[in-house]
């Protein structure tokens, strides 16, 4: 399981050390791809290939699902630590995710996410402010 916060920076050749909580359990090979709220997200191997199967699943005469799975897949990345345990990000997903220097590495519980710091912390604050409403609007999926 991930789970953490990991104030990180990225090198002169944009390279970003992943924490060694996080190493093992991705493997020697995962996928980063772009995320949802303007973040990097990272799957293990396994878990990228379920992501494929399901997107396989629905129907490609739909401009969503089209849209959703080229977006998915373009940017998609697939990756393995140096031995430094440092991965390399192509500069596209950096530019997603506008990443220049300072990050925060997040662990999501299935999955790790990679934050620009300021946008992190300018999220954080966003959530900050109405977690407990979120927390009881959700009550109901939660056993």
């Amino acid at each position: 399981m991930f789970i953490g916060e990991f104030q990180h920076r990225l090198d002169a050749k944009s390279r970003l050390i992943i924490p060694s909580k996080f190493r093992d359990e991705l493997g020697d090979t995962f996928v980063v791809t772009r995320g949802l709220d303007g973040c990097l997200t990272v799957y293990t191997y396994q878990q990228w290939e379920q992501i494929i199967e399901q997107l396989k699943q629905l129907p490609s005469t739909k401009k969503e699902v089209r849209q959703y799975t080229r977006f998915m897949l373009s940017k998609a990345q697939e990756c393995s630590f140096d031995s430094q345990g440092r991965i390399q990000l192509t500069a596209s997903l950096l530019e997603i995710a506008e990443i220049e220097k300072d990050c925060v590495v997040i662990g999501v519980g299935d999955h790790i996410e990679i934050w620009a710091q300021e946008k992190w912390m300018v999220y954080g604050e966003q959530a900050e402010e109405s977690f407990e409403d979120v927390a009881e609007s959700i009550t109901e999926f939660l056993r």
